[in-house]
Parts: structure tokens; C-alpha cells; sequence
């Protein structure tokens, strides 16, 4: 009973302290600026609001904080353990390199940065600088890798779950120009997820572990704390080849791959040190490797947002609208409405008043196969039954992806320029 109230107590401290961190809350405001200029690029766009910015905001709140339970579960009982002064270094990399690149906000770029920095260390023993830094070096060198490694891998794992979960429903629908110069339809994904990890720290006066951790063997310590390490992951990709939850299911299994493989190395590097170096090199060159296969795979594929023979292709569907009344899905295609083959947006505008008391639909759905779908219509319901439609050659805007820097977070998420509208966002990138 002593030893569960000295966890107890232990924990209650470090989840007090983390909630008190500065880099926690950042963080949480960071998303919220993320999904408000999410909401107003689709207000500007389509002149409707998709979803609420602070419903966004919260759903990625929760999800980060299950995650984070789930990872730190792991984490300590495997025993991978980070200094505080080990954990201060993480969150300084982090800041240096989000000024450069958004999606570098990711530990895999901190994490792998450190691990090869240790080895730099370790090359030069007799090294040994005055004052506080030294404390820092010291820390450093005797960290153990391999457990740092494992944690990377592990909220990876965690990532590509909150991807699989979520990532579709909050995808952002917009055009922009094919490689072919045609306007196209797509999705631009992004998800952050603020998630507050425990972890296990040397501490002299601390507690014994009931149980034998896998990675803290020589690191000299008599007892154990916990600290809180709250950190970012986050998703965001584009496709105009895959229907969002498709983009979704694919991208959740290569992130499961890649950590799959990241643990793997950390594991064996455990056993022996000299492939620490090579985890960490890993960890940042096939995370390179995951963005650069969605974008060739995208460049590789036909787009499938644009409108055909057969009618007119649904691209999204307005929450709370008549069409999600009609269970109307993204993909497919309305061919008739009221009778009348429809294929373009004037021809669907007349088609509809037809019968303003009433609308029936041929839909095609995805396999090709006809279903029908009626129901009342309404005055004051959306003109266009609460679908947007793949683009035409007509639409005013069009987004022009580009890298997204820390400034342009606090700009206006757009820029007219010949009819051009430049999201400020990061092109086909994970994190």
C-alpha cells in the first residue's frame, strides 16, 4: 500500500508540474491558430464554415492526451528513461528547427539530432566544459539512446493510430492545379495533437522500481522519479488521388512500418551501442522517406476530384446539409437529378427547380453502382443541397501549397493573385 501512495504522490507531482509548463499550453494554441485559418480558408473558398476551429481543437486535445496515456504506460514500464536537462535539450532543438520547417516540430528530428550529438560527445572524452554546461555534457553522454529511441518509435505507434481515427474527419477540401494545368479538387489533412508524456528520471532519493526495466542497466542511479515531457506530433498531407479515409488508412500503415522499424533498431542498439547512431539516422532519414513517397505516389496517380461524362462528382459534403441527410458520400457522382442528366453546376441549379418541393437523385457511388435517393426540399435550405462539387474551369480560387513557416502562422491564410488563392501550408508533409 506504501509503495502504490509513493507512486501516486511521485506522479501527481509530475502531471502538476507538466501542466504547468509554458510548452504544453503553446502547443494547444499553436492547433487553435492551425484550425482557425483552416476555417476561414474554407469560409473564403466556399463561403461556408466546415466545422468548428474550437471542436478541432478539442478533439486533438483528447486524442493527444489518450495517446499520451497510452505511450507513457509503455514507456515506463519499459524503463526508457530522459534526464530533465536531457528533456530541456529536446524542447530547444524542437524550437530551433520549427523555425525553419513546421513539420520539424516532430521528436523524430529532436530525438535522432540528440542521439547523434551523444556520439559526437563520446568521440571527444576528454572534453569537458566549465560552469552549468557541464552538467548538461555530463547528461548527455550517459544517456541512454536506445530508451530515447523507443519512446520515438512508440509515439509514432501512437501517431499512425490517431491518424487511422481521425485524420479523415477533419480533412479540408480544396482546388488547385494539376500537373496537367487542369483545376482539380483535393484534401489537405492536418492534424496536431498536443500529447503530454510521464517518464521515468534518475533521481538519487528516489523510488525502487517493483520491477526490472529493460533500459536503465548502468546508469548508476539508486531510485526513480517521473517527469512530464509534453511534446507535438502531428500529421498533414494533401491527395488528390485518394478519398480522405484512404489517404488515411495508407499513411497510418507506413507510419506503423516506420516504427515498427524504429523500435527494431532501438532495441538491438540497446544490446549493442554503436547502433544508436544508426537508429537516430533512421529515425530522420526514412521519416524523409515517408514524405517524399506520398508526394511521388501522388504525382504518380490520376487525379480523381474532377467531373465526368457521367455527371458531376461530389468532392465533400457541408455538415448538417441535406445531402449528408441523403447519406451522399465524397466520390461519388450525381448523374440525374429529377430526371435530368446534370453535368454541370448551371445544369444542377435548374434541374432542382424543376421541383422545388421535392428532389429525387441517380447517384453512382464509388463501385459504379446506381441508388436513388429523394426527399423533401425546403426554402431555406442550401441551394445546392449542401454539396461541394470538383471543380470547373469557372472557380475563382485556386490554393497554391507551399512550405509553412512559424511567421506566416499569424498571417492571413490566404493571398489573391490572379485568382490564385496561396495556402500557407506544408505540401504532402508528416511529421
Amino acid at each position: 500500500m506504501d509503495l502504490v501512495v509513493a507512486f501516486g504522490t511521485r506522479i501527481a507531482q509530475a502531471i502538476l508540474l507538466g501542466l504547468l509548463n509554458p510548452f504544453y499550453w503553446l502547443a494547444i494554441v499553436f492547433i487553435a491558430i492551425q484550425y482557425r485559418r483552416q476555417m476561414l480558408l474554407e469560409r473564403r473558398l466556399y463561403a461556408v464554415k466546415m466545422r468548428s476551429w474550437l471542436e478541432q481543437t478539442w478533439r486533438a486535445w483528447l486524442g493527444g492526451l489518450v495517446a499520451g496515456i497510452i505511450v507513457s504506460i509503455a514507456a515506463v514500464g519499459l524503463g526508457a528513461v530522459i534526464p530533465s536537462s536531457v528533456m530541456i535539450l529536446l524542447w530547444m532543438i524542437t524550437f530551433v528547427l520549427v523555425l525553419f520547417r513546421v513539420r520539424w516540430i516532430c521528436l523524430a528530428y529532436a530525438g535522432g539530432a540528440l542521439v547523434l550529438l551523444q556520439l559526437i560527445l563520446r568521440l571527444m572524452p576528454d572534453w569537458q566544459p566549465a560552469g552549468w554546461i557541464a552538467s548538461w555534457v555530463t547528461d548527455l553522454r550517459d544517456m541512454n539512446a536506445a530508451g530515447l529511441l523507443v519512446i520515438i518509435a512508440l509515439v509514432h505507434g501512437a501517431e499512425a493510430w490517431l491518424v487511422r481515427k481521425q485524420a479523415a474527419r477533419f480533412a479540408s477540401p480544396f482546388y488547385m492545379d494539376s500537373k496537367r494545368g487542369r483545376i482539380v479538387g483535393g484534401y489537405q489533412m492536418n492534424m496536431f495533437w498536443p500529447m503530454p508524456l510521464l517518464l521515468l528520471v534518475p533521481a538519487d532519493d528516489g523510488l525502487t522500481l517493483p520491477w526490472i526495466p529493460l533500459f536503465t542497466e548502468g546508469l548508476g542511479t539508486s531510485g526513480w522519479a517521473f517527469a512530464a515531457l509534453p511534446i507535438v506530433i502531428g500529421f498533414s498531407d494533401m491527395t488528390y488521388t485518394y478519398l480522405p479515409q484512404d489517404k488515411a488508412k495508407v499513411t497510418a500503415s507506413r507510419l506503423y512500418m516506420y516504427a515498427a522499424a524504429l523500435l527494431a533498431a532501438a532495441l538491438l542498439s540497446n544490446w549493442w551501442y554503436p547502433l544508436a547512431p544508426i537508429g537516430a539516422l533512421v529515425a530522420i532519414a526514412m521519416h524523409e522517406w515517408l514524405v517524399y513517397q506520398s508526394r511521388s505516389e501522388e504525382l504518380g496517380r490520376s487525379p480523381i476530384y474532377t467531373h465526368d461524362k457521367r455527371g458531376l462528382l461530389i468532392q465533400a459534403v457541408l455538415p448538417g446539409s441535406p445531402a449528408e441527410e441523403l447519406k451522399l458520400q465524397p466520390g461519388e457522382i450525381i448523374s440525374k437529378v429529377n430526371g435530368i442528366p446534370v453535368h454541370t453546376k448551371e445544369a444542377l441549379h435548374q434541374a432542382l427547380r424543376a421541383n422545388a418541393a421535392f428532389c429525387k437523385l441517380e447517384v453512382l457511388n464509388g463501385n459504379g453502382d446506381v441508388k436513388f435517393v429523394q426527399r423533401a426540399m425546403y426554402a431555406d435550405e442550401h441551394h445546392q443541397l449542401g454539396v461541394l462539387l470538383a471543380p470547373d474551369d469557372n472557380v475563382s480560387y485556386v490554393a497554391a501549397m507551399k512550405p509553412l513557416s512559424v511567421r506566416q502562422l499569424f498571417l492571413s491564410p490566404w493571398r489573391k493573385s490572379n485568382k490564385r488563392l496561396e495556402q500557407a501550408s506544408e505540401e504532402q508533409m508528416l511529421s
